[in-house]
Order: C-alpha cells, then structure tokens, then sequence
C-alpha cells in the first residue's frame, strides 16, 4: 500500500495541533513582581520568572519556540524557559519600555517613550534592524504610551495616553493620521475591518474606532459587559472568532471578586474569566497562546 507522505504529514500536524492546551503569559506591571505562564482551563501557575529589584513589567509574551519576551520599564528582555538570556536591550536615560512585541516575520518590535520617542525593530539575535523616531509632544515620559501594535500594512499604532490619541506612523517615520479618543487610551487591535479596538482603564470602556473617517463606531463602558465584574481594561487581544480578551486589571480599584482575565464575544458577552488563583496578584498583560 502507498502511503501519501503530505496527507500523513498534514494529519500528524493537526493531531499535534489538536493535543496543545491553552495558554496564557501574564505580567502586572507595579504591584506583581513576577510574570508567569499558566493553564487557561484551571489557572494554575506552571511557570514563573521573578523580575529584577526595581522592574515592573507591562508587557510579555511567549515566542513558538517557548522563549519569553517582556518590557520591564527600564529595557526588555528575551529569555529562556531556564531564566536564560538570549538578549536584553536596555532604555536609554530618560526612556521607558513598555512595549515588547514580536512581529509576524519573525522580528521583535520594542516601543520606546522619550523625546523623541522610537521604535526599535530587533532580529532574532537581539541585533537592532529599524528604528523610527517621532515626537509626542508629551514631556513626561511616563505618561507618553502603553502598547505599541503594528498593523499589517506597516503602520504603527500608538496609544497617546495624555493626549487621548491613537498616532498612526508610518516605517519611515511619517505621521499617517491622529485618531482622536474620549478617554485615555491603553492597547489598541485592529480588526479585519480595519477599525481599532481600544481600551481605557480609567474610563472603564472599549472603543471602536474608524481609523481613516476618524468616527467612533461603538464605545462600551464596562457596565454594560454581563456576567463579571470588571474594572480597569488593559492589554487587549482579538481572536479570530470575534471574542476579545483583556486583562481586567486592578490598577484604578481593586474589588476580590473580579476575575483578573476576561473573554467577552461580539455581542460583549463574557465566555470566560480566568479561575481565581492567589498567586496572581493582578494582570495588566495577557498573552494567549497553545503549547
């Protein structure tokens, strides 16, 4: 009998694929020194990685080959499931990361508050491959932006939190357009429409934003999200099925029943909140992936 090697090889691919669990990277930022991977199904920790004296991290993910990316204010770091590090960029004075991302082609993308504020572009040795700098107009670092996304057409999208903007710049530096917000803006996605989702922690609210008639389609204040309670929306991720993820972070209030992850669908409906676990002090990143 003659065996077909690709169809043998698409099926072992989709039975490996099948037996991967959920899985979620999170971080949260000042008040949780440690970022950690747990079972999305129970909450239970796996894995966790104690960040350095004076870090905070707002920002983590895990690589296809299992390493673990993070910004932690003062820099970022590519590290090893052993704690190893494979890279570790650091800030110039005056600058703060927050951003630590990696790209669909492989690369990673570091987004760097400062006058002028940057994004760095690093290949996978750490070695720098773009940098774009542009102005802000916001003095005070801190308050200049959270997480960077890049769109797939090359665009930067920059969340402005003190001037309640999203900032569309270009690779070569170019300013594409300014999107203008009613709140502080946090994370931002864009969606296969190509409007934005943002979210607003303070303001307890996502919108939807049409990027290019710069015209909200839709804003949801937090209250109107059943079946948890929710507090301050911070790191957003969109699935392909339509259902949104977010850390629901503790960073303007604090309240023992709320779950630290949430999943809503389209309708704003919640179809999951991560099981309660003490050793999660709280989330301000999640990253969803299966291994």
């Amino acid at each position: 009998m003659k065996i077909n090697v690709a169809l043998l090889m698409l099926i072992t691919s989709i039975l490996h694929t099948s037996c991967k669990n959920d899985k979620l990277a999170v971080a949260g930022s000042s008040s949780w020194n440690e970022i950690a991977i747990i079972d999305k199904a129970s909450g239970l920790i796996e894995w966790k990685h104690t960040l350095e004296a004076g870090e905070t991290c707002d920002d983590v993910e895990v690589t296809p080959n299992g390493n673990v990316l993070y910004a932690y204010t003062g820099g970022a770091r590519l590290i090893t499931r052993n704690h190893e590090t494979v890279w570790d960029y650091k800030a110039d004075e005056n600058e703060e990361i927050h951003t630590a991302k990696r790209l669909k082609d492989g690369n990673f993308m570091l987004g760097i508050s400062g006058e002028p504020a940057r994004i760095v572009e690093l290949d996978a040795t750490g070695k720098q491959v773009r940098e774009v700098k542009f102005p802000t107009l916001v003095f005070d670092v801190h308050a200049q932006f959270r997480q960077v996304f890049k769109t797939d057409s090359g665009v930067y999208l920059i969340p402005i939190v003190s001037k309640f903007k999203i900032m569309r710049v270009s690779e070569d530096g170019q300013l594409k357009g300014i999107v203008p917000i009613l709140a502080k803006p946090y994370s931002v996605v864009q969606h296969k429409t190509g409007n934005l989702i943002v979210s607003c922690p303070e303001d307890r609210s996502i919108f939807t934003v049409n990027p290019y008639m710069q015209q909200i389609e839709n804003y949801r204040k937090t209250t109107e999200i059943k079946g948890a309670t929710i507090q301050a929306i911070s790191e957003l991720h969109l699935f392909d099925n339509e259902n949104l993820m977010f850390a629901n972070s503790k960073i303007t209030g604090s309240s023992d029943n709320a779950p630290l992850v949430v999943e809503i669908n389209d309708k704003f409906e919640v179809v999951w909140t991560l099981p309660y676990n003490p050793e999660i002090k709280n989330v301000t990143s999640v990253f969803p992936f299966k291994e």
